[in-house]
């Protein structure tokens, strides 16, 4: 489980960069609807996963609202169809 947090993780930067990107070449305005809040919370769900002992009651549930956050990143290279819910 520890690679798929790694992985949204990852993810969650490369969007970050992108939504940055987009602010500087379009002006902050665009950033006015984005997904910034999402990804900042999906960073911090497998942020708290990482430490969790798989014997906490969270962590199942956890464990799958990842997997359901990692299917929008099915298309790429190194997503794994293993972690599909």
């Amino acid at each position: 489980m520890d690679d798929l947090a790694k992985f949204l993780v990852a993810r969650v930067a490369d969007d970050h960069h992108a939504y940055a990107y987009v602010a500087h070449t379009l002006s902050g305005e665009a950033l006015l609807d984005s997904h910034l809040p999402m990804l900042d919370l999906t960073e911090q769900l497998a942020e708290a996963h990482r430490p969790m002992a798989p014997s906490d009651p969270r962590s199942a549930g956890l464990a799958y609202a990842l997997r359901v956050l990692a299917q929008s990143y099915a298309e790429h290279p190194d997503y794994r169809e293993e972690w599909r819910p």
